[in-house]
């Protein structure tokens, strides 16, 4: 009987794509630092001098695993990750780039009530009614905290305005 292959996306894409990746921040590293100056003055290095270095290092870096991924992972035929455990990341991911979202335009307070609430309730399976409050007790706990406590001004967005803070 032959074995049933799983299904998913294999470890070699995943390692080129991140080593294709790192090694384009790296190329943006060395030719940002192009424009500060990457040679040596009578005062000493330019202001791209480190960067640019830092960058043909992540390049290099990048190079060699994208080598490693082509002849360790490739032939191994290994599986990075099945669709249910992609399903389990997105279930992590998703909210929190919808909070970056949200943070964004509303503010960080508005942002983290929300997040809060919405993980309670559609992933812990809270009820509304504690799940809501939760969430807006904890972001007046940040602002007592970071604003009041620290003196830290976070981002508010509109809720400034509305409220008169500040």
């Amino acid at each position: 009987m032959q074995e049933q292959q799983e299904k998913g996306v294999p470890r070699f894409v995943m390692e080129a794509g991140m080593a294709l990746l790192t090694g384009a921040f790296g190329v943006a590293t060395v030719y940002g630092s192009q424009e500060a100056g990457t040679g040596w003055t009578e005062m000493g290095p330019d202001a791209g001098y480190f960067p640019f270095y830092i960058g043909l290092l992540i390049v290099f870096g990048s190079l060699v695993n994208l080598v490693f991924s082509f002849v360790k992972h490739r032939p191994a035929g290994e599986i990075f990750a099945t669709g249910p455990q992609f399903k389990a990341v997105g279930g992590f991911l998703v909210p929190l780039i919808v909070f970056a979202g949200i943070s964004t335009v509303l503010g960080l307070y508005v942002g983290t009530a929300l997040y809060i609430a919405g993980v309670m309730i559609l992933q812990g399976r809270y009820k509304w009614w504690v799940g809501l409050p939760a969430g807006i007790a904890l972001s007046v706990f940040f602002f007592v905290i970071f604003e009041i406590g620290f003196k830290v001004p976070l981002l508010k967005g509109p809720v400034e305005a509305w409220f008169g803070i500040y």
